[in-house]
């Protein structure tokens, strides 16, 4: 039986993919399977990813309406127990589905909802700029999400018991989908650094962020609209001041 299912999604990736795949067949653990969702690219992303055609499961290339949209087509294809979603601008360390198989076994957690860990944040240039990720409680993820999402593990019957993505949100769907279980959520905090994930995506570029975090806290996670409006307060007036910060630096 495999034990994790890799889902990629990917549009015109042709520079980054080659490099995301390559860190995906130099697992130490070999018990996975990929599968790429493409949105139907313009340049030569197939043509790279076919590079790697003896290592990957299912190639999927049609229009969609976004990355969670993808990802739900790469979930019904899915056979693994647990499922993981990198960007194809992300790289495994190649220690990374060794040392989780490790850390499950070793906790016990065949089981629990969702497993994450720290991923190392790169710059324009490639080079580390921080390093995201905490452990999971309630009462901080109800007001933003602290989880490195890239290269963590979701329990197949997490998405039997609380659905797919919801394909309306475009940045925070990921967020959302982990508020469903509310305090609930079974999560176990892996510390350890399992993945370089490049810099520039949706979510650090738009402010729609705010917007979809707003309504994924209230409708998804209970939380009241009072407690959205203060919290969003301040994560735009950290975000405004990080971003005067940078024009002047």
């Amino acid at each position: 039986m495999i034990e994790f299912s890799i889902i990629i999604a990917t549009y015109n990736s042709k520079d980054v993919i080659g490099h995301c795949l390559q860190s995906l067949v130099d697992q130490t653990y070999q018990n996975y399977e990929i599968i790429i969702v493409d949105g139907n690219s313009k340049d030569s992303t197939l043509g790279e990813a076919d590079k790697f055609s003896s290592h990957i499961a299912h190639i999927v290339s049609e229009p969609d309406k976004g990355v969670y949209d993808a990802w739900n087509k790469g979930l019904k294809l899915a056979s693994g127990n647990w499922i993981m979603f990198v960007g194809s601008d992300d790289q495994l360390f190649p220690d990374c589905l060794q040392s989780y198989h490790e850390f499950i076994i070793q906790h016990k957690l065949e089981t629990i909802d969702f497993i994450s860990s720290r991923n190392v944040l790169l710059n324009n240039k490639g080079e580390n700029l921080k390093t995201l990720g905490g452990e999971w409680t309630w009462n901080v993820f109800k007001k933003y999400m602290n989880l490195a999402h890239v290269g963590a593990l979701h329990h197949k019957l997490y998405f039997e018991k609380y659905g797919i993505f919801n394909d309306s949100y475009k940045i925070a769907g990921d967020y959302e989908l982990l508020l469903r279980a509310k305090h609930n959520l079974k999560a176990k905090f892996f510390d350890k650094v399992n993945a370089k994930m490049g810099y520039g995506g949706i979510s650090t570029a738009s402010t729609r962020v705010f917007k979809e975090t707003f309504k994924a806290k209230n409708t998804s996670g209970g939380v009241s609209f009072l407690n959205c409006f203060i919290d969003d307060l301040i994560a735009r007036l950290k975000y405004f001041y990080r971003k005067t910060i940078r024009n002047y630096e």
